[in-house]
């Protein structure tokens, strides 16, 4: 299905070919190559077909595990440890010899490489659209089952995080710790220990993720905080957990918001509006949508209850300050968009939902589900209970 999106976006390119020159880190390079190769890599697409160029090191794997049609090494270059120039005259070799004397390369590709076919009379035009990602936006039935996979993976992690908050004794006079601090063992309980548990988890099931979200209090107002220190009582914790599966590469995402203890008023009152946003959100989703009308609908909620947002108030600082959501793939953060201007929604899409409300004097409050656009509405992938208080 994924060679027929390519072949309907390509047509539309007037050059032979399309080049990357990336290593599996690019999620355009993984998609096109089906290849995880550590160290950068050509692939080139012309006329319906991927080929792929590398180092004899990553031949052997590259022939059995790459998604081309045909993989070739740097010795059939009669390259393999020369310089950069080298370098650059086999790749111009490779690609005429597939029969193409110009190329389409992506907005964030190399410029050098880019330079390089040039001055080897090569035409090299830029993708200013980015056209692998708009591709990579609608997923496959297969795409769709890796992240549920890793969504089930984010969920158990969550488990964890939560059982460790609900766990917690609070600190009180007399207590080595300060007054309201978590406790958990009779130590105090950090964001680095819940971020480790998480971590912990995550590669039991197979996942993993650089960085984590356990952001308390004043921290929890800024979204991209990862939050840091002791956790206290009667405060929102924002947990947000987006991991990788290492066999497939697909991330989930899910974002929950708790607090031991009793909660201020205002963060109450905060959270059930969260709750209310995130519902109006989701039945905003559905083919034909765009991601405007989700982002407007969330925003409509907070907006009526007299909270600023971007949308009322693009200076503000306090209030909704980001968008709704965003697509997830091979990216934690790609196509589409949720948010004003956000384009239409197609099944296939898979995007977070995501509302919150942030404030320093109050910290902040998030919930996000991750969904998939379906014929006639949506199907949340995240089965994970919205509950504020814990313990």
């Amino acid at each position: 299905m994924y060679r027929t999106r390519l072949e309907d976006h390509f047509d539309d390119i007037e050059t032979d070919g399309y080049l990357l020159d990336a290593s599996q880190d690019d999620a355009n390079q993984l998609y096109l190559s089906g290849f995880t190769g550590p160290d950068p890599f050509v692939s080139l697409y012309a006329d319906g077909a991927v080929h792929v160029l590398v180092s004899g090191l990553e031949y052997g794997r590259a022939r059995t595990e790459a998604a081309a049609d045909t993989v070739e090494r740097h010795a059939d270059y009669d390259y393999e440890y020369g310089g950069r120039e080298d370098r650059y005259d086999m790749y111009a070799r490779f690609v005429r010899e597939k029969g193409v004397e110009s190329v389409t390369v992506p907005p964030r590709g190399p410029v050098g490489t880019a330079d390089a076919l040039r001055d080897r009379g090569i035409d090299v035009s830029v993708d200013g659209d980015d056209t692998l990602r708009t591709v990579r936006a609608v997923k496959t039935d297969e795409e769709i089952d890796a992240i549920r996979t890793a969504q089930r993976a984010n969920q158990a992690a969550m488990r964890r995080a939560e059982s460790l908050l609900a766990e917690a004794d609070v600190a009180a006079a007399g207590d080595d710790a300060e007054t309201g601090q978590l406790l958990h063992d009779g130590d105090p309980l950090t964001s680095e220990r819940v971020a480790t548990a998480i971590e912990v988890t995550l590669l039991e099931h197979g996942c993993a993720l650089d960085e984590t979200i356990v952001a308390g209090g004043e921290q929890a107002a800024d979204p991209h905080d990862r939050g840091s220190g002791p956790l206290r009582a009667n405060e929102p914790i924002i947990v947000d957990i987006f991991p990788r599966s290492k066999a497939t590469r697909y991330n989930g995402d899910m974002t929950r918001t708790f607090c031991v203890g009793d909660p201020d008023p205002v963060a109450r009152e905060w959270y059930d509006l969260t709750e209310r946003a995130l519902s109006a959100a989701l039945d905003a989703v559905e083919p034909g949508a765009t991601g405007a009308d989700v982002h407007a609908a969330a925003c409509e909620v907070y907006e009526e209850a007299g909270e600023p947002t971007f949308r009322t108030d693009p200076e503000t600082e306090t209030g909704f300050i980001h968008s709704t959501g965003h697509g997830i793939g091979l990216d934690v953060h790609e196509l589409p968009r949720l948010a004003s201007g956000g384009g239409e929604l197609e099944p296939g899409h898979v995007v977070t939902v995501e509302p919150g409300l942030y404030d320093p004097a109050v910290g902040g409050v998030r919930i996000e589900d991750l969904v998939v656009v379906t014929e006639d509405g949506y199907e949340n992938l995240t089965e994970y209970p919205v509950e504020f208080v814990v313990g």
